[in-house]
């Protein structure tokens, strides 16, 4: 699977807090926001089921 950008927009005091998080965690503030992100799918799954692989967002 190949990886793809993705730009978000995000204020200074919420980036400056990610860094702490992920600087405590000893990973990277973009390591930080793909662990976040799974943990959100897993959560999702958990309640609606598993999302396939080709599915389209509503």
């Amino acid at each position: 699977m190949a990886a793809k950008s993705l730009s978000i927009r995000i204020d200074d005091e919420m980036l400056n807090k990610l860094h702490v998080v992920a600087d405590y965690e000893g990973r990277s503030a973009n390591s930080q926001i793909l662990i976040l992100i799974r943990d959100c799918i897993e959560t999702y799954e958990k309640t609606h089921g598993k999302i396939e692989r080709d599915c389209k967002p509503r």
